[in-house]
């Protein structure tokens, strides 16, 4: 069982593995005999400053995974396609089909789960902090009294669904914009809410 750990008193969160009786977490945090041994912190835990805290922290949408959704979907129903039809050429090519289709769902899934598992947004008292990548990894930082404005752009259905693209102009910075983030309207009220 993984969980991630919740932020409690000054301690950072970061990602556990329950490992077996005796083993324990660090910060104080119970384990109900399971044992959890710290196996990856987040970006922003080792970066952070001394009296810097973070405030919010949001991530890629999961609008992310809506093309694995409509081929997850697409398998499914070509694979009961292929049990409801009795002619044998059209029940292999449905078959063939929905494999496909399932191949593609769980690369579209996979994909997916590792942008968002690499993102990471955040907003402290000092700073902006944007991080992608893994192996290849591109972050942004921008300190808080060098952001001149922040600007959030939302199609209707990422208004109804919480997310868009909020691009953020430092004085003497430049121009940054973080794609399809949830909450951006959030995220940016904790940028210029000081």
């Amino acid at each position: 069982m993984v969980t991630r750990a919740r932020r409690a008193r000054g301690c950072r969160p970061r990602v556990y593995i329950a490992t077996g009786p005796g083993a324990s977490g660090s910060c104080g945090l119970g384990d109900g005999g399971n044992g959890l041994i710290e196996i990856m912190a987040r970006y922003i835990d080792e970066i952070l400053q001394p009296g810097e805290r973070v405030l919010y922290s949001t991530n890629a949408h999961w609008i992310f995974y809506f093309p694995a959704i409509l081929a997850w979907i697409a398998a499914l129903i070509l694979f009961i396609l292929s049990r409801q039809t009795i002619v044998e050429g059209l029940v292999l090519l449905c078959l063939v089909a929905s494999g496909l289709a399932a191949l593609a769902a769980l690369y579209w899934t996979v994909r997916g789960w590792f942008h968002r598992f690499t993102t990471e947004t955040d907003v402290t008292n000092l700073r902006v902090v944007h991080k992608t990548g893994f192996i290849k990894r591109r972050t942004f930082e921008m300190a808080l009294d060098k952001v001149e404005s922040v600007d959030v752009n939302q199609t209707i259905l990422g208004r109804i669904l919480n997310y868009g693209d909020v691009t953020i102009r430092g004085v003497g910075e430049g121009i940054e914009t973080i794609k399809t983030i949830a909450s951006p309207l959030a995220f940016r009220s904790s940028i210029t809410t000081r």
